[in-house]
């Protein structure tokens, strides 16, 4: 049988909420264990495009919501972070871009304009022109309005990497998960057999929250997941391009990120409205067309003639909402010593650890005292998904 252990706290799921959690708990002299039954970052993590939004995008109808000033602070957290002045160590991460930009490639709607006009948008969106345009938009033909937005976009593989190495020894290899009960209370999890017992065992493993907590015996919180189409293209001719384009409605008409591959190509990675409920209910094919036929259309300058195409279905896990509708904030919901939550995006990480540590601080939660780990099979770190489906 494996050793027991025992520590304060107990995290299931290591994508950016689990490790970037156990992070700060290491930081404030907590023992931790963080479990994962695939590669770090292998869910949602590494499908995701990097955006650490700051809310500008949820304000496409030409006001703040309560979801833009709910985030607004992610940027300013994140570059705490990667400056070493933040609540963890983020100063070997990778930016792949300092800004995310807005762009229209037609005439703004009037209230659009006088929004990003306005006071309370001042220093979170400024126009650019010319030489201070994105690479791939500084073409002769290109026509339209671009706003610069204060938001960074991340390399997602070498944030894992800080996080694995910030992680130590606590990272644990674990497929099955069982509860630990004694006297019918949840003190821990079997983990491949493995005792763990914990102060507190913490639920951040995205959409494999839904299979832990029928493990657990548990139909709350109940999960929903809100589906995504992706589109990969791989071509020697692009240029990086961080940007959502805007459409006639609410939200972005497409949004591009732009991710080194392993051959030194460049991969555009395509979300927004394209990816979403008509994207889903294409066929890979069928939303590769779509896809080519809107770079055409928006970056006729863009040589996509020899380029590789590939397509991604994501699901987002997320708390269950009326009418599906997205969460404003990271999630935590609480039942004795297990929390279960979602960062909900990849910039809420910070928020979803600052709700788990608030409920530490009001049970008065303390670090122990804990014998040192033994060696434990570590999970390996996931590969990014266009280099795996774009060889």
């Amino acid at each position: 049988m494996p050793q027991a252990l025992s520590t304060d706290v107990l995290i299931v799921g290591a994508g950016v909420a689990g490790l970037w959690l156990n992070a700060r708990l290491r930081r404030q002299g907590f023992a931790t264990v963080l479990v994962e039954n695939g590669g770090l970052g292998g869910g949602q993590t590494l499908k995701s495009q990097g955006i650490i939004h700051g809310g500008a995008k949820y304000a496409l109808h030409g006001a703040l919501t309560g979801a833009s000033e709910a985030i607004a602070t992610m940027p300013r957290r994140w570059r705490e972070a990667l400056s070493g002045q933040g609540d963890i160590d983020l100063g070997n991460v990778r930016v792949l871009s300092e800004a995310h930009y807005l762009w229209s490639p037609g005439t703004l709607a009037g209230n659009l304009t006088s929004f990003f006009a306005s006071r309370a948008v001042r220093g979170r969106v400024d126009q650019v022109k010319g030489q201070d345009l994105p690479p791939a938009l500084q073409n002769p033909a290109f026509k339209g309005k671009v706003y610069r937005l204060a938001e960074l976009v991340m390399d997602v593989p070498s944030l894992l990497l800080q996080l694995a190495n910030l992680a130590g020894d606590s990272l644990l290899a674990g497929q099955s998960i069982k509860p630990l009960l004694e006297q019918d209370e949840l003190v821990g999890l079997r983990v491949d057999g493995r005792e763990i017992r914990a102060q507190r065992i913490v639920l951040s493993a995205g959409a494999g929250n839904a299979e832990v907590l029928e493990a657990l015996g548990l139909t709350h919180p109940a999960m929903q997941r809100r589906p995504l189409h992706m589109v990969m293209v791989k071509a020697a001719t692009l240029k990086p391009l961080y940007a959502h384009c805007l459409g006639v409605g609410t939200k972005p008409r497409i949004t591009i990120t732009t991710h080194p591959a392993a051959n030194g190509q460049w991969v555009w990675y395509l979300g927004g409205e394209i990816a979403e409920a008509d994207g889903v209910a294409r066929e890979p094919a069928e939303q590769i067309a779509i896809a080519r036929e809107e770079l055409t259309q928006l970056l006729p300058w863009v040589d996509l003639s020899q380029a590789q195409w590939e397509t991604l279905r994501v699901d987002r896990a997320e708390p269950l909402q009326s009418g599906l509708t997205r969460p404003d904030n990271a999630f935590l919901a609480e039942q004795q010593r297990l929390l279960v939550g979602w960062p909900t995006k990849l910039a809420l990480a910070p928020d979803f650890a600052d709700r788990v540590l608030a409920s530490f601080t009001r049970d008065g939660l303390q670090p122990g005292e804990y014998p040192p780990l033994p060696e434990l099979p570590r999970p390996p770190l996931a590969l990014p998904v266009w280099d795996e489906l774009l060889p």
